[in-house]
């Protein structure tokens, strides 16, 4: 493998989380993928073994070692090897955790970040709803003052990790009349009074992964679980997905590189006329293929992941989007060549690919569509552009 400059620690939560993903998720992906179980016997596994600690500053009982989304990434990829669905539940806890991290207080960080740090309690984050999914200023969850408390009342749908975290950062609408600068990110815990669960969602891959509805139907939520002021709800989610789609870049990765392992041991062992099928050339360039895609895939969501870290307070909105959208395209195109080198048997549920791309799917769709995703980088472009033209024309001046 290229030598991407991990330090000794990513060297080692690699190989942790390899291991793990090689003794503890690989036998059983394909039954938890078959039944739509959530994975608490992994879980527990990871917590065991701190993984969950990675992307958690040591301030707060992590292991973050100052890389914290790299270490998110890495760990992401590896258990994704394996099953991209069992993955969410480590990468659907760092994805509600990014809220807290970004626009917590010390006190609410100091509450709240050790129980996910040791693994004990999940986290989730809240935004889509049934009206708001690529248009995420359409959101319509109210939260109203009343006195010390909000009062939330709506619904959120496909929510990762629902009904099994127990934080989730909520987007609603702390003043409604201000559309989307009304909102605020407010942390709601699993037990609240009026804090309910819809259906869990029957879903074409990543089965391994609860997905649920939220329901808030009057629930009370005092004050001071709100992130940040009032009315910044909406920037800390946008702030978040800049963080997080790196991390989906390093699933959609993951399930690329699982996909061609496979793959080639298959050409190496499947015989026809006489020989391996590895032998043909058509073959060996589709393989080819495959791997310089999950490669470049690889050197951008981890460039993406570093330049996140070393930058904290730059917005990388650019880098984020191309390396979510590039990986889960590679995802796609080479989940769907493995089942073509597979044949007739790839199609199979008795085979590991066919699952490896129903699980990529979702990837060119969650945390923004790619088509979102694709919207950003035009928008990111086209401002520098003009950024740097006004500029240009001031000097000269």
């Amino acid at each position: 493998m290229m030598d991407y400059g991990f330090t000794e620690y990513q060297a080692a939560i690699r190989d942790l989380a390899r291991e793990i993903a090689d003794k503890e998720i690989r036998p059983v992906a394909a039954e938890y993928d078959r039944e739509g179980k959530f994975p608490w016997p992994i879980v527990e596994v990871l917590a065991k073994s701190d993984l969950f600690r990675v992307f958690i500053d040591e301030k707060f009982d992590g292991m973050s070692e100052g890389a914290p989304i790299m270490n998110m990434v890495i760990v992401t990829e590896e258990l994704s090897k394996a099953c991209g669905g069992i993955a969410l539940s480590f990468a659907g806890t760092a994805l509600g955790t990014i809220p807290i991290i970004l626009g917590g207080s010390n006190e609410q960080k100091e509450r709240w970040l050790p129980d996910i740090a040791s693994g004990r309690k999940l986290a989730a984050f809240a935004l889509t709803e049934p009206q708001a999914g690529s248009d995420a200023g359409a959101v319509r969850t109210t939260a109203l003052r009343d006195g010390d408390y909000y009062v939330l009342n709506g619904t959120k749908q496909w929510i990762t990790n629902g009904g099994e975290a127990e934080f989730y950062s909520v987007i609603a609408l702390t003043n409604p009349a201000k559309g989307p600068r009304g909102a605020s990110c407010i942390v709601v815990e699993k037990g609240t009074p009026g804090f309910t669960f819809g259906k869990k969602e029957d879903k074409l891959g990543i089965r391994a992964s609860a997905t649920r509805e939220l329901i808030f139907q009057d629930c009370r939520v005092p004050v001071e679980n709100c992130l940040g002021r009032e009315g910044t709800g909406f920037i800390t989610a946008m702030k978040t997905f800049d963080v997080s789609r790196p991390g989906v870049g390093a699933q959609a990765l993951g399930i690329a590189q699982g996909a061609l392992d496979h793959a080639i041991e298959y050409a190496c062992t499947r015989r026809q006329f006489d020989s391996p099928i590895s032998a043909f050339q058509g073959l060996r360039f589709l393989l080819a293929d495959m791997a310089m895609k999950v490669e470049a895939a690889r050197a951008l969501v981890y460039a993406t992941a570093r330049h996140i870290d070393k930058q904290p307070t730059e917005r990388p909105t650019l880098y984020s989007a191309m390396a979510k959208c590039f990986a889960s395209d590679v995802a796609m195109e080479v989940t769907t060549d493995a089942v073509q080198v597979f044949g007739g048997y790839g199609y199979m549920h008795d085979y590991p690919v066919e699952k490896y791309m129903r699980d990529a799917k979702i990837t060119q769709i969650y945390e923004g569509t790619n088509q979102i995703q694709r919207e950003e980088m035009s928008k990111a472009l086209i401002s520098g552009f003009h950024g740097r033209t006004t500029s240009a024309a001031a000097h000269a001046a």
